[in-house]
C-alpha cells in the first residue's frame, strides 16, 4: 500500500531563529488521488466519535528491534520483547501490553504475532482494533474463542460474548476491553471491546478514508510511526492542558505564554515515535495564518521550561526543525538518552500543546 504524495508549493519561506531553534513557514497542495498508509487505514476504521487513538504498529516494532516471534514463542520470549518495547518508549499507546502474555498462551496470538493495533476511545465507548497478519488463519481465531469459552455470535458480523466473568476465569491480567470480539473477515481486522453494543454499531460508523479533516491531517503527517497517540482539538484542550497543573506551575505557565507570544486553540494534536527513534509532533489550526502565529510560539514554549512536567523540555528533547505547513505545525524532536518523550508527553500538562 503506497503512501500519500504530497506536492508542495512553496509560496513563501520565512526563516526565524527562536531559542536557535529554525522555523519555517509554508503555503502548500496537496492532492488526494494516494491511497492512505498503515496508520490511516486504521484510522479511517475508528469509530467517528473517536476522540483519542493510540496506535502501535508491532509488526513494525519486531522489525525495528529485530525480534523474530511466532505464535509458538513462549510468554517468556513475549515479555522480554515487552520490555525491550517499553525502553525503547513504543508501547506505552496499547491497550494490550498487560494481556500479551495470557493472549499469547490462550488465545493463539498476540502483540508478539498480530499487524498492528489501534485503541480508540470516545465518550461513547472504547474499541481496541487489531490487524491480524496472513500467517493468522482466522478459522482458528475463532475457534480459540469458542475453546476459551466465548459464545459464539449468530451471524459473520456479530460478536462473540465473553463479559468480566469469563476473563476473570481466564487470567486477572487481562484487559477489561477483551470481553467482547468481533471479526471482520475482508478486512482481516479483530476488534474487541468491554461494551458490546460499541462492537455492534462499529461497523457502520467507521470515520472512513474520505474523511477530510484535522485528525486526518495529523495522520497524515505522522504516517509510519511505530507508536502514536492522536487527539481531536476538543480533547487535547482538555487532556493536554497546563490547567491540569498545580497552582505554581499554572502561573509559571501563564508567565512563559505570556512571553512567547499569540496561542490558538488545537483542532488535532499527534504525538508519535519513528522508526530512527525521534519523536514527531504535528497540531492543526484553523487556518494558515494562524499555524505560522503557532509555529513561532509553540517553538519558544518547546524550547524552555516545563511547568507541569518538571524540569525543562531541552533536558528532555533536542528541539529540531518547528514548520508551518498549511494549517499544519510540526515540531520534530530528538530525545535525549534516557528519557522518555513519547510517553512522557502523550499526556498532560503539555506547556507547548496549550490551547
Amino acid at each position: 500500500m503506497s503512501l500519500p504524495r504530497r506536492h508542495l508549493i512553496v509560496i513563501g519561506v520565512a526563516l526565524l531563529l527562536v531559542a536557535g531553534v529554525a522555523v519555517a513557514w509554508f503555503v502548500t497542495s496537496r492532492d488526494d488521488d494516494g491511497d492512505a498508509g498503515r496508520l490511516g487505514s486504521a484510522v479511517a476504521l475508528a469509530p467517528e466519535g473517536s476522540d483519542r487513538l493510540g496506535w502501535t504498529d508491532w509488526a513494525g516494532l519486531r522489525e525495528n528491534l529485530g525480534i523474530d516471534l511466532t505464535a509458538a514463542s513462549s510468554t517468556t520470549d513475549v515479555e522480554d520483547f515487552l520490555a525491550q518495547g517499553f525502553d525503547a518508549d513504543l508501547t506505552s499507546a496499547s491497550a494490550l501490553v498487560s494481556s500479551a502474555p495470557t493472549l499469547q498462551e490462550e488465545f493463539g496470538w498476540s502483540p508478539a504475532t498480530i499487524d498492528w493495533e489501534l485503541f480508540a476511545q470516545g465518550e461513547e465507548g472504547a474499541i481496541v482494533l487489531m490487524g491480524l497478519p496472513e500467517s493468522l488463519d482466522l478459522d482458528e481465531v475463532e475457534s480459540s474463542l469458542a475453546d476459551l469459552g466465548y459464545q459464539e455470535p449468530d451471524s459473520e458480523d456479530g460478536f462473540w460474548l465473553g463479559g468480566p466473568d469469563l476473563l476473570a476465569r481466564l487470567g486477572n491480567t487481562l484487559s477489561q476491553e477483551l470481553a467482547f470480539f468481533t471479526l471482520d473477515r475482508d478486512q482481516r481486522v479483530l476488534a474487541a471491546s468491554d461494551d458490546s453494543a460499541t462492537l455492534v454499531t462499529w461497523r457502520d460508523e467507521q470515520r472512513g478514508e474520505d474523511l477530510d479533516d484535522p485528525v486526518s491531517a495529523v495522520t497524515e503527517d505522522v504516517e509510519g510511526a511505530l507508536s502514536a497517540s492522536i487527539y481531536t482539538g476538543d480533547l487535547a484542550c482538555v487532556a493536554l492542558a497546563i490547567t491540569q497543573a498545580d497552582d505554581i506551575d499554572r502561573t509559571r505557565a501563564a508567565e512563559l505564554i505570556d512571553e512567547a507570544g499569540e496561542v490558538n486553540p488545537l483542532r488535532a494534536f499527534a504525538i508519535a515515535e519513528r522508526t530512527d527513534g525521534d519523536v514527531r509532533v504535528a497540531m492543526a489550526f484553523e487556518s494558515e495564518e494562524q499555524a505560522r502565529t503557532n509555529a513561532d510560539t509553540r517553538a519558544v514554549l518547546a524550547a524552555g521550561p516545563a511547568p507541569g512536567q518538571g524540569g525543562s523540555f531541552p533536558d528532555r528533547f533536542h528541539l529540531g526543525d518547528v514548520t508551518a505547513d498549511g494549517e499544519l505545525v510540526t515540531m520534530d524532536l530528538e530525545p535525549v538518552e534516557g528519557s522518555y518523550v513519547m510517553s512522557d508527553l502523550a499526556n498532560g500538562p503539555v506547556l507547548f500543546a496549550t490551547c
